[in-house]
């Protein structure tokens, strides 16, 4: 155990030199992600919510604890080989290091070194539990015969002293390499003053909020809002160092932009809901800012980028981040006239960092995966034929749509509410549809048409309440939404692989 972490904190060392990203349980953990099956992540997100990379890095570091200890053991028996065994550590961090999408072969450093480091330490460590001769009878045994119950517990006690407060040591200057450069990123964030949008977001209209108890605000904050993501270590990006890359099919005119560029150009402000396509039916993942950042269709239009409509050669806009995420976006849906941005505001204030800082994609009616690329770095035109982004290679679907869908927020399930009339109230969202209809049934009776809050714009979510007569007795409240093209939402269920979840939000209450 001491061994094992002597690894991890010489490793954490030496990550702060190549980067954060390529410590070992980063590296593992990524490495798990890319390799977990859709029902498997589908299943983490489901139970765990923004909780699952926790889970998976206390998973990762209880299965290495077994790994020290059985090694430990091994050691013990046969020194050599057993401490050479710890060399298996560092072999599968740096296979997971190097194997990731954006994985580099300096990334192998951190788990070698730490394995070497831990393989030394379990030598010196397991010499010092080896018997010790003893020369005095009182000892146990005579003069110069091993007692075999005895071992050299003094040594080993310093041997285990210093090795830990050298690994210590090494693991918190480690973090402080890692604290002073993410001191930079920090600064340049703060330091960012958001300018004033050229195209500012009309004022939300009055009633768009209800204001009911237990409903959802209009506008999510920055702090509530859902992050669904394969960043073990979030990205922390100095914006003064951040570029942009545009290139690939129909380019005839190749961009790399700073952060300045962007900045310069033609700013607007939108407000836009965002769902994520791992969106159980009546899900959290889901929520409406204020973003500010300019139009990419201009961008790609500067680049002489033409939408396939227009003859464009390309029909994907493969966007990558820099932690190795790849999303793929119908071009089309991109310049067809909606506000897909290039992000850098959110509520206000500039991104934070786990929501893509300093610079993400927002665009209206797809579902993140294939819409909302974070700390975006790359954007290469090509097709669908020629290219399977990062989820498209798990399983899922290519182009996503976002659903329309809606969702009870009050009553909770298994409220007890009083006999009355109780105001049922939630939220429903098409994006860039709009929503035209909510309604609500009771245990499968006729359906009752709500009342909508005031729209914002058909790329928000909207409110609703159907004030309800209720009855005593267990009850069963469902609801619908139509959008703005006259589809209702169906009430036949699917789970979220391949492209959304799809059913009616159902919620059972008692009310006495």
């Amino acid at each position: 155990m001491i061994a094992g972490f002597c690894a991890l904190a010489v490793a954490e060392f030496t990550a702060a030199v190549v980067r954060p990203e390529a410590g070992p349980v980063a590296a593992v953990g990524g490495a798990v992600i890319d390799r977990a099956p859709p029902a498997l992540k589908d299943f983490a997100v489901r139970n765990f919510g923004t909780n699952d990379k926790l889970v998976l890095q206390l998973g990762i570091l209880s299965l290495l604890a077994v790994f020290a200890m059985a090694i430990g053991v091994l050691a013990l028996r046969h020194r050599l080989p057993g401490s050479a065994g710890v060399l298996v550590f560092g072999v599968v961090g740096a296979v997971a290091a190097v194997g990731r999408p954006e994985g580099r072969v300096s990334d192998a450093l951190p788990s070698m070194v730490g394995a070497v480091v831990a393989a030394g330490v379990l030598y010196l460590l397991a010499g010092r539990l080896a018997p010790a001769s003893r020369a005095s009878p009182a000892a146990g045994g005579r003069d110069g015969e091993p007692d075999h119950g005895a071992f050299d517990r003094r040594g080993f006690v310093i041997a285990a002293s210093a090795a830990v407060a050298a690994s210590a040591g090494a693991g918190l200057l480690g973090r402080h390499l890692t604290s002073a450069v993410q001191a930079g990123a920090a600064a340049s964030r703060e330091d960012l003053v958001l300018p004033v949008p050229d195209s500012v977001a009309p004022a939300v209209p009055a009633g768009a909020d209800l204001g009911i108890p237990g409903l959802s605000s209009f506008v999510t904050s920055n702090k509530s809002f859902y992050r669904v993501d394969t960043a073990l270590v979030v990205p922390r990006l100095d914006a003064g160092e951040w570029r942009l890359r545009v290139h690939g099919k129909g380019v005839s005119r190749p961009l790399t932009l700073t952060f300045q560029d962007l900045m310069r150009r033609e700013i607007i402000e939108r407000d836009i809901t965002l769902a994520c396509v791992s969106n159980e039916v009546g899900g959290p993942y889901i929520g409406n800012a204020r973003w500010i950042g300019v139009r990419l269709a201009d961008v790609l239009r500067e680049a002489g980028v033409k939408p396939p409509s227009r003859g464009g050669p390309a029909d994907q806009l493969v966007a990558r981040s820099v932690d190795g995420m790849t999303i793929g976006t119908p071009v089309e849906a991109v310049m067809d006239g909606r506000d897909a941005l290039l992000a850098f505001g959110m509520n206000g204030e500039p991104l934070p960092f786990a929501h893509g800082f300093p610079v993400r994609m927002v665009v209206p009616g797809l579902y993140g995966y294939v819409s909302a690329c974070k700390w975006i770095k790359d954007i290469e035109l090509t097709t669908f034929d020629d290219y399977d982004a990062y989820w498209v290679k798990r399983s899922w679907s290519q182009q996503a749509p976002v659903k329309t869908e809606s969702r009870i927020d009050t009553p909770r399930p298994f409220a007890s509410p009083k006999a009355g009339v109780i105001p049922v109230a939630g939220v429903a969202w098409a994006q860039h549809r709009g929503i035209q209809r909510v309604e609500v049934r009771v245990d499968g009776g006729p359906w009752h048409t709500a009342r909508l809050a005031a729209e914002d714009n058909r790329d928000t979510w909207r409110q609703w309440v159907w004030e309800w007569p209720a009855t005593s007795g267990d009850h069963t409240l469902e609801v619908r939404a139509t959008d703005r093209t006259g589809t209702t939402q169906t009430g036949h269920r699917v789970g979220t692989v391949p492209d959304g979840a799809t059913g009616w939000h159902s919620v059972v209450v008692d009310v006495s």
